[in-house]
């Protein structure tokens, strides 16, 4: 079993050794672990995983190829694997799909939860059961306008929770690669100031004051002149913005290089009452947004990089946010942040051009008073002459 374990991390493009996997199995002989499959898990990363930068490879790798083997339905609503396993999906015409019924959020709960207690046994290609391939609003690989996902990858980005959890990845601040343009754009948004100690050399000073002097050298220096702008990023992490990784980590990259004055967060699809700065610890290290909300001047520059993609319960509806019951919608959190900070735009590295068929993306541009910018060059300069006023 775990000779294939091993040959699943390589396939992953994980650098593990045969050293490395001896050291897990001679930990596993000595019991050093329960066993329990979380605690062979941490064994696992911590014995065969040199690099953080590894560790999101690593728990797909991890779930892929164990997930099976603890998945039961038990009294925690736990739902086998064999049940979610896709065997068909159904190719539905435009106008069967908006045949399809929309629950409700609240009914939608409701029903999962008496499906929970009814359902015996696996299904597939229907509409009623928790399944695959069907229309059912539970499950994975079929088609429903709102649902919750249940087991397997997203398609169509209509789920309104995601019965799974994963570790996003954070975006790379040292990427250069592709950052030039990026950053020709950002330098549009400057207010220099001389703030601090004087450690340059001031010239024309220097030259008056030496004349002065009758031509004895009297060096004046002076505060380097800095972009005194304020900058505060929110960055949507996880989930459909995987397809945008690239770009986003070219945006932070030369926006921690323009900025000197810049703070950044993570969020996940909207912002609600926590924001956190490094997703691997984003359960356990989180800050909440009122701290975030007071600690910055009201001058700070707002921008929120995310491609508005979720659903409309998590943007106007208390408890619906995909990962927990949120007290309050995001919409309340997106306002008191646009109160805060009054100068603010939203960057999409969505296409423009599809903006209009993604309902999410409507709201929030309405929310933000239509100051949402794509993620172009455009874009950029466009956004930046917004923050400029």
């Amino acid at each position: 079993m775990l000779i294939d374990f091993f040959f699943t991390l390589k396939d992953a493009r994980i650098p593990v050794s045969i050293k490395e996997f001896l050291t897990l199995l001679e930990a596993m002989q000595k019991q050093v672990i329960s066993g329990s499959l979380d605690d062979f898990y941490y064994l696992a990363r911590l014995t065969l995983v040199k690099d953080e930068a590894h560790f999101d490879k690593f728990d797909r790798a991890f779930g892929l190829y164990f997930k099976g083997i603890a998945a039961r339905f038990d009294e925690q609503g736990s739902v086998p694997l064999d049940w979610l396993v896709q065997r068909m999906k159904r190719e539905l015409t435009p106008e069967q799909i908006a045949a399809l019924e929309k629950f409700g959020y609240d009914k939608l709960m409701d029903r999962l939860r008496e499906l929970l207690k009814e359902q015996k046994e696996r299904h597939e290609g229907g509409g009623k059961w928790i399944g695959t391939g069907g229309t059912s609003p539970f499950g994975h690989g079929g088609t429903n306008p709102e649902g919750i996902r249940i087991g397997g990858k997203g398609g169509n980005r209509s789920a309104v929770k995601v019965w799974e959890a994963r570790t996003y990845k954070d975006y790379d601040g040292e990427r250069e690669i592709g950052t030039r343009n990026i950053k020709v754009a950002l330098r549009r948004l400057r207010k220099f100031a001389r703030q601090g100690a004087a450690e340059e050399l001031a010239l024309d000073a220097t030259i008056r004051a030496t004349a002065s002097n009758a031509g004895y050298l009297d060096i004046k220096m002076q505060p380097e002149r800095r972009n005194n702008i304020k900058v505060l990023m929110l960055f949507d992490v996880g989930g459909t913005m995987d397809d945008h990784i690239e770009r986003t980590e070219e945006l932070f990259s030369a926006a921690k290089s323009e900025f000197k004055n810049m703070e950044f967060f993570y969020f996940h699809n909207c912002v609600y009452d926590h924001l956190w700065k490094n997703n691997r610890r984003r359960h356990s290290e989180r800050f909440p947004s009122w701290d975030v909300l007071r600690k910055y001047p009201p001058d700070t520059r707002l921008i929120f990089v995310g491609d508005a993609t979720m659903s409309p319960y998590e943007i106007l509806q208390a408890g619906g946010s995909v990962e927990y019951n949120n007290e309050e919608a995001g919409s309340a959190w997106l306002a008191r942040f646009m109160a805060a900070f009054p100068k603010f735009v939203w960057l999409n590295p969505e296409p423009e051009n599809i903006w209009q068929y993604r309902q999410s993306v409507g709201i929030i541009r309405q929310l933000m008073n239509h100051r949402m910018f794509p993620l172009t060059m455009d874009g950029l300069e466009r956004a930046m002459r917004t923050l400029s006023k």
